[in-house]
């Protein structure tokens, strides 16, 4: 096992490139089960939830191959054969379960367990298997595995409950290969269930986005090998720009767009950080005096709940108290506990977060409990006096590439070491 130690007290500057998305390259890859061809993606991530799915996919009987240097993946599954997800890997990560609409769609049966990862709380499939049914499969929880089979595919008008995005993109795929038009109303609207969209489309796919949450599938009888670059992280970016905020530095995260992150933009202005959008990048200049926010999570367009915790952390050093109220996920508070061991003064009432901001953090031994808590922890590091210990990075690991190094680029003073 291994732990960041986090040395405080460095003002951060500096540039960075956006890395590909974490949520946008694992459902890509489900999907490539689709596409009957050679694959190439193209800004893959190398952090350990692509490393899961890479796995997931040869299991199935995929052929994989990544190149580290590139960040390109190579994907063939016209060699998969098997409907059964193994649990060892799809109890690692949430988005595993993306597998389901993709199997389902080209064998007409997916047994998958059900999905691990981070612990938020309730993250029901039942979204997910509404849509299956609608669409005409039979659907049975056996012994922990959910079990889809059907005889065909049809299309079908589906509202997806909660504009959730892992059921949205789970049914996508389902249509994409089922005879006759699907509807999907309430869709999520995330840049990465559209990017999911972009490339079964490059691939041969006819998805259309009709209107405000409402998506178009006509479906088609097969899909074709394609190259496909992914969209950039902007939850990656908004914990860097985050990390320049909290420091009082300036940092740009170039490679994104500022209208993937409007509503997280708005309320760093909002606290009084300056924030400049560029056609390619988004630089903020951090100031002495922090102003309180007050913040409601909510799909996108709104204001995103992985960048929930990281927000909580910059705010421990406002001047007043903040709410954060969490609209998606139950148990995104798992960071308060660790956030208070450092000497920040935060209260929960109901599902809300009331942070009165301190004069200073003060380094203490911490452990991320999930991978947005990780992150609050690092920046909390950051900016507390002496030197923080960071341990459950394995969780950091599955979204952030080499945070460390990152870092230390733009000034800060991180070491990773054997615990």
């Amino acid at each position: 096992m291994e732990k960041l130690m986090v040395t405080g007290g460095k003002k951060l500057k500096g540039r960075l490139m956006a890395n590909g998305a974490k949520n946008a390259a694992l459902p890509i890859m489900a999907a490539c089960i689709l596409v009957k061809g050679d694959i190439l993606l193209r800004r893959i991530p190398d952090i350990t939830d692509v490393w899961v799915m890479m796995d997931l996919l040869r299991e199935l009987g995929a052929k994989v191959s990544y190149d580290k240097k590139e960040e390109s993946l190579f994907i063939n599954t016209d060699g998969v054969s098997s409907t059964r997800a193994p649990y060892h890997l799809v109890r690692k990560i949430h988005a595993s379960f993306d597998v389901a609409g993709a199997l389902l769609a080209r064998f007409l049966c997916a047994e998958v367990p059900l999905p691990g990862g981070c612990v938020l709380g309730t993250r029901a499939v039942n979204f997910h298997l509404d849509g299956f049914r609608l669409l005409g499969a039979d659907v049975s929880l056996e012994h922990g595995y959910v079990k889809a089979t059907a005889r065909k595919l049809q299309g079908n008008r589906i509202y997806v409950g909660r504009a959730s995005v892992g059921a949205t993109k789970n049914i996508m795929m389902a249509a994409t290969l089922a005879q006759g038009t699907t509807i999907l109303e309430n869709a999520a609207k995330e840049p990465e269930v559209t990017d999911l969209a972009g490339f079964l489309n490059a691939a041969g796919a006819k998805i259309y986005s009709l209107n405000d949450g409402t998506i178009r599938i006509d479906g088609v009888s097969q899909l074709r090998g394609i190259e496909y670059d992914i969209i950039s992280d902007r939850i990656e970016a908004g914990t860097y720009l985050l990390a320049g905020a909290i420091t009082r530095g300036d940092i740009t995260v170039e490679g994104i767009s500022s209208q993937f992150l409007e509503a997280f933009l708005s309320k760093l202005e909002s606290a009084n950080i300056e924030v400049i959008r560029g056609k390619n990048y988004i630089r903020v200049k951090g100031k002495r005096r922090v102003y309180p926010v007050d913040i409601i999570t909510s799909p996108y367009p709104g204001f995103p709940t992985d960048l929930h915790a990281p927000m909580a952390t910059f705010l421990t050093i406002s001047d007043g108290t903040s709410f954060i109220e969490e609209t998606i996920f139950d148990a995104r508070f798992n960071y308060v506990d660790e956030l208070r061991r450092l000497g920040s003064k935060i209260r929960l009432v109901d599902r809300t977060a009331v942070i009165t901001g301190v004069d200073k953090l003060t380094d203490a031994p911490v452990e991320a409990s999930d991978l947005r808590a990780g992150g609050a922890l690092v920046l909390a590091g950051l900016v507390a006096c002496g030197t923080t210990e960071i341990t459950g990075i394995e969780y950091i690991d599955r979204g952030y590439k080499s945070i460390e190094h990152n870092l230390n680029s733009l000034g800060a003073q991180v070491v990773r070491v054997k615990n």
